[in-house]
């Protein structure tokens, strides 16, 4: 499976986040979240934006780690030239 997963696993384990909170907060269910953070099936391209909605709700900070961990150099690189 794909990027996302372990992107997302590490970010709710750094910032504290359940799978039940992002589940609740994204509106669907926790098995989906579970599926996605145990890489049983990775999350549609869809949903990367309301992953990203829901984390700067619980932890603004968490939406970065994640780009970063997910996209890495593609989002390393825009930091870098935005300074």
């Amino acid at each position: 499976m794909g990027k996302a997963g372990k992107a997302l696993k590490q970010v709710l384990h750094t910032y504290g986040i359940s799978q039940n909170q992002l589940a609740v907060t994204m509106k669907i269910g926790r098995s989906t979240v579970n599926h996605w953070v145990n890489e049983v099936r990775d999350p549609l391209a869809e949903s990367i934006p309301e992953i990203l909605t829901a984390l700067d709700q619980l932890h603004p900070e968490a939406v970065q780690e994640f780009l970063v961990l997910y996209l890495g150099r593609f989002v390393q690189r825009d930091k870098v030239s935005d300074s």
